[in-house]
C-alpha cells in the first residue's frame, strides 16, 4: 500500500517496498554479531541495501555488531527522525507527514530509541537540517568521501550560518544510491505498428501516441519534463517567464491517459497505455521479467533522485566512528557493484570507476548508468522558494482541470 503525500510536494518519491525476508535476515546478522563491542544502528530502507552486503560487513567488522530495523517507506523514514525530536512522542493528526499509526513499521509503533544511521531521500535533507533533525557528518572520518563525484558531494553539502557572518560548508549525509526518471514502452507494440521507439522527452508529445501515455501524478516531474523539452531546467523557478510552457502542458494533455504515481505499470503491462514515465527503481525489475517492456533515460537530461544515510541530531557520539565505518564501506568499489547490481539502483561511486572496474553485467546497463552527456544533462530536484512553488500549483491545477473538462 502506498500513502500519498499532501496535494503538493515539490517532489516526492514512491519508495514503498514489500516483503519480511529483508528484515528477518537482516535481524539474524545482528544476532550473528552480538558478542561484538560495539552495537551499530541502522534504519534503512526495505530491499535497499543487499543481504550480502550487510553479510560481508559483519565479517569485515567483527567489533562491530549490527542491528538494521527495514522501514517501507522514505516518509516514514523522515517522520520517525521528527519523531525523535519529540522525544518519542507521536506527531500530531493535524501534522502534513502523519500516517496512521495502523501502517506496519511506521509512526506511533516504531522504536523509540534513536538509531547511529537513518536512510533519507534527497528531497526530505532540506527540511530535516531546517528542523534540527539530523547533525553534520565529519568527511575525514570517511576516506571513500574523496571517490564520490562532485555533483553528489555537492548534493550533500551545505553552507550554514556560523554566528552573523562568516559561513562554513559542512557535509549533511552520504549518498549511497541514485536513479532517474524514465520512458518505459511496449516495445512489442512499437514493432507491430512500425512505430519509432521514444529517444526523448518530446517523443511524449507524437500524434501517434494520443491517449496512450501514462504519467506520474507529480507537479515537479511533468512540468520538469516539459521544461527540459523547452530546453529550460527542471528547478526553473519563474514559470511565468516562459510563454509557451502552459500551451505545451495542454498540447501534452492530448496524450496521456491518467496520471499515477502507483499503478502507471500495470496498464503498460495490459497494453492499456504504450508509453509510461516513471522512475527507474521500479522499472528495471520489469525489464528483466518481460520481453515486451524497455526503456530510456531521455537524451536531454532527466531528474535524478538520491538515498541518502544521516545521523539523527540525538545519536551518540560514541558511534561516530562506527556510523563513519559503515558509509566508508558502503563506497568501497565492490560494495558499491554489488548495491548497484542488486537494489535496483546505482551507487554513486560507480561513476567514479573505470569499464573494467565494472562487472559486464553493468558496463552496458544504460539505465542505471546513462551515458555521461545524458547524466551531465540530467538534475537533482532542488527545493523551491515559496514563491515558485505557488507557481507550479496554479500551472498543475490549471492543466488537470482543463484535462478534466475536455
Amino acid at each position: 500500500m502506498s500513502i500519498k503525500p499532501p496535494p503538493f510536494v515539490p517532489i516526492s518519491r514512491r519508495s514503498l517496498l514489500t516483503g519480511v525476508a529483508g528484515w528477518t535476515a537482516s535481524q539474524l546478522l545482528a544476532g550473528c554479531s552480538n558478542q561484538a563491542g560495539v552495537t551499530l544502528t541502522i534504519q534503512l530502507l526495505q530491499k535497499s541495501i543487499p543481504l550480502q552486503v550487510l553479510s560481508e560487513f559483519t565479517q569485515a567488522n567483527k567489533t562491530i555488531a549490527l542491528q538494521t530495523t527495514p522501514q517501507p517507506q522514505l516518509q516514514s523514514l523522515f517522520e520517525q527522525l521528527q519523531a525523535w525530536q519529540r522525544a518519542g512522542k507521536p506527531l500530531p493528526a493535524s501534522s502534513a507527514w502523519h500516517l496512521p499509526d495502523w501502517i506496519p513499521l511506521v509512526g506511533d509503533r516504531s522504536d523509540p530509541s534513536v538509531a547511529d544511521l537513518v536512510a533519507l531521500g534527497d528531497y526530505w535533507l532540506d527540511k530535516a537540517i531546517q528542523q534540527g533533525l539530523i547533525q553534520p557528518l565529519e568527511p575525514k572520518q570517511i576516506p571513500n568521501w574523496q571517490q564520490l563525484d562532485p555533483r553528489w558531494q555537492a548534493l550533500v553539502t551545505r553552507r550554514t550560518a556560523s554566528g552573523k557572518a562568516a559561513t562554513q560548508e559542512q557535509v549533511w549525509a552520504a549518498p549511497y544510491r541514485w536513479g532517474s526518471t524514465v520512458i518505459a514502452y511496449r516495445q512489442d507494440v512499437f514493432a507491430a505498428r512500425q512505430l519509432t521507439p521514444p529517444s526523448d522527452w518530446s517523443d511524449l508529445w507524437r500524434s501517434d501516441l494520443r491517449g496512450r501515455i501514462s504519467l506520474l501524478d507529480q507537479p515537479r516531474e511533468v512540468i520538469g519534463l516539459t521544461l527540459k523539452k523547452l530546453g529550460k531546467s527542471y528547478n526553473t523557478q519563474d514559470l511565468e517567464a516562459i510563454a509557451t510552457l502552459k500551451s505545451e502542458l495542454l498540447a501534452l494533455q492530448q496524450n496521456i491517459k491518467f496520471y499515477s504515481s502507483t499503478n502507471y505499470l500495470q496498464p503498460l503491462l495490459l497494453e492499456d497505455t504504450w508509453v509510461a514515465v516513471g522512475w527507474s527503481q521500479d522499472i528495471l525489475p520489469w525489464i528483466t521479467r518481460s520481453q515486451q517492456i524497455a526503456a530510456i533515460v531521455p537524451r536531454s537530461g532527466t531528474a535524478l533522485w538520491a538515498d541518502l544515510w544521516v545521523r539523527p541530531a540525538s545519536s551518540p557520539t560514541t558511534t561516530a566512528a562506527q556510523a563513519a565505518t559503515w558509509i566508508n564501506f558502503c563506497w568501497q568499489p565492490h560494495i558499491a557493484n554489488q548495491i548497484t547490481q542488486l537494489s535496483q539502483a546505482a551507487s554513486p561511486i560507480t561513476l567514479t570507476l573505470s569499464p573494467e572496474q565494472l562487472p559486464t553485467t553493468l558496463q552496458n546497463c544504460s539505465l542505471l548508468l546513462p551515458d555521461r552527456r545524458i547524466l551531465q544533462a540530467s538534475e537533482f530536484l532542488q527545493p523551491l522558494p515559496e514563491p515558485a512553488i505557488q507557481q507550479y500549483q496554479a500551472l498543475w491545477e490549471q492543466v488537470r482541470q482543463a484535462g478534466r473538462l475536455s
